[in-house]
């Protein structure tokens, strides 16, 4: 019986390596248990409000040291617990489109936050759905990115990025609004 050719494998290996290229360029996913997976993409912004009589952020823990003023609202080793409003564009009026609920933590003493948050959903069609981002969060650079590293619902197994944007921030009290651009492979 003869060998196949070390040509003969090479050709193989590289007509297997074009199809499944191919099949990634034409939008084809893997095939898991759950089903296909999809790629959605969603655009929203967060309003994250430390300042007032109602605000979406507060201070729950902090270090030894960490005493908040101008410049520094979130000073190193503060831990704080956030219910922020999602909406569709970055005026407050604009309409809900869900909630982001978690812990942002001062972890770095350069004003570098560390952040987990569930980003729940209340549109039609994500009703009830939501991911999870879970990063550090260089706040003061002005594009950054967050990995998302877990969903459930129309979200189930979510992996994937949020690229972020300051549209705006109150240096003095941190009240900030974030546009989120993310990118979700789930199924």
């Amino acid at each position: 019986m003869r060998t196949p050719s070390l040509l003969a494998v090479l050709i193989l290996l590289v007509l297997f390596s074009l199809q499944r290229d191919a099949a990634a360029a034409t939008g084809v996913h893997h095939h898991h248990r759950f089903g296909r997976e999809k790629v959605t993409t969603l655009l929203f912004y967060l309003h994250d409000t430390l300042s007032g009589k109602d605000p979406t952020a507060v201070l729950v823990a902090h270090g030894a040291n960490a005493t908040s003023r101008p410049g520094d609202p979130t000073p190193f080793g503060s831990v704080y617990a956030t219910d922020d409003v999602l909406t569709e564009g970055p005026e407050r009026t604009s309409r809900v489109v869900g909630s982001a609920q978690g812990l942002y933590v001062s972890s770095g003493k350069d004003g570098r936050l560390s952040l987990v948050m569930g980003m729940d959903f209340e549109l039609s069609d994500y009703n009830g759905s939501s991911f999870v981002v879970f990063s550090r969060n260089p706040v003061t650079v002005d594009h950054r990115e967050l990995a998302v590293v877990g969903g459930r619902g129309e979200f189930r197994m979510a992996r994937g990025f949020a690229v972020l944007r300051t549209h705006y921030l109150d240096t003095g009290n941190g009240d900030a609004i974030i546009e989120y651009n993310v990118t979700l492979l789930h199924y």
